[in-house]
């Protein structure tokens, strides 16, 4: 049984630790880290997972980004420590943090379509990552009806 809480700044060592522990070394080098350099996570939708004893399972965060001039979600990083993958928590995150993204109309993150294929992304043609970033892992949902529709151009930090 996990608990799901906002995450504070009191975790956030303990969340980067948690994300060092789960992504290889230089995972500050891709190119989704220069959207969030100089920008807060979405305080609301970045969630952390802890056990029964208070011990932290997983973590989820949220960016805001600009598409074209269409404002978005970027979800990521999301993390479950080793010991506690194949319980279900990824899912638990991505699912209870997306029902929580009330006035935001799409999201959008760098991931595996076998995977997110299953909460509902889909490729997303049109939308441009920073390089080095393959099209075929640029993955988006909508999250109001219709989000996505129109919407096209290159990802940009939420200040530019």
């Amino acid at each position: 049984m996990y608990g799901l809480e906002r995450e504070t700044n009191e975790d956030i060592w303990e969340v980067e630790a948690l994300f060092d522990l789960c992504f290889a070394p230089g995972r500050e080098a891709l190119s989704s880290y220069r959207l969030r350099d100089g920008v807060d996570p979405v305080a609301d939708l970045s969630l952390v997972a802890r056990d029964e004893l208070g011990v932290l399972a997983g973590a989820v965060r949220f960016w805001p980004v600009r598409v074209g001039e269409a404002p978005a979600l970027l979800l990521g990083p999301i993390a479950v420590h080793p010991t506690r993958q194949g319980e279900g928590l990824g899912a638990l995150l991505v699912e209870e943090s997306l029902s929580r993204a009330d006035g935001w109309s799409r999201v959008m993150l760098i991931g595996d379509a076998p995977y997110y294929g299953r909460f509902g992304f889909t490729k997303l043609v049109g939308v441009d990552m920073p390089p080095p970033t393959n099209p075929e892992r640029i993955l988006g949902r909508d999250i109001t009806p219709g989000g996505w529709s129109g919407v096209s151009g290159r990802v940009t930090p939420w200040h530019a």
